[in-house]
């Protein structure tokens, strides 16, 4: 899996591969929590975030985002990998890669994720995260930099 920044081209493919993710973790689109999948660059891009693609076979099989908020701060974003690449480091390279330019444009990052996603978790301590909160089953974790 090579990661590249976003294009608009992909639009339709990063909407897929999210949407298969979700819905593989029971989880359905909902109109507003996934409304960024509608305006990838201006969610991401116009404040001075970024997003990337994993791309195997010139094909998106996975996703990572940075969006900037106030105060310096960022959200890192849409940590999405389909099936068949998990397992063989393309979460974490995905993860590093927002990580990477999150520490290197911001002071600090949050991020939140569903308590099931123990995996995903793990990365999360692994790279310095720390548990700040709790919120209808979603557990919030920060890093600053």
């Amino acid at each position: 899996m090579i990661i590249q920044r976003y294009d608009d081209y992909r639009k339709e493919e990063v909407r897929d591969v999210v949407l298969e993710v979700l819905l593989e973790h029971g989880f359905e689109y909902h109109r507003l929590k996934d409304a960024d999948l509608k305006d990838i660059y201006g969610y991401y891009f116009v404040r001075g975030g970024t997003f990337f693609v994993g791309l195997a076979d010139n094909r998106v099989v996975g996703t990572a985002g940075v969006r900037k908020l106030d105060g310096n701060l960022c959200e890192i974003r849409r940590i999405y990998l389909k099936k068949g690449f998990r397992g063989k480091g393309n979460g974490e390279k995905l993860f590093l890669a927002a990580l990477d330019f999150a520490e290197k444009n911001c002071s600090g990052a949050i991020l939140k994720t569903d308590s099931t996603l123990k995996n995903a978790i793990g990365m999360y301590l692994k790279h310095g995260f720390t548990f700040v909160n709790e919120e209808e089953g979603y557990l919030y974790y920060e890093k600053r930099f």
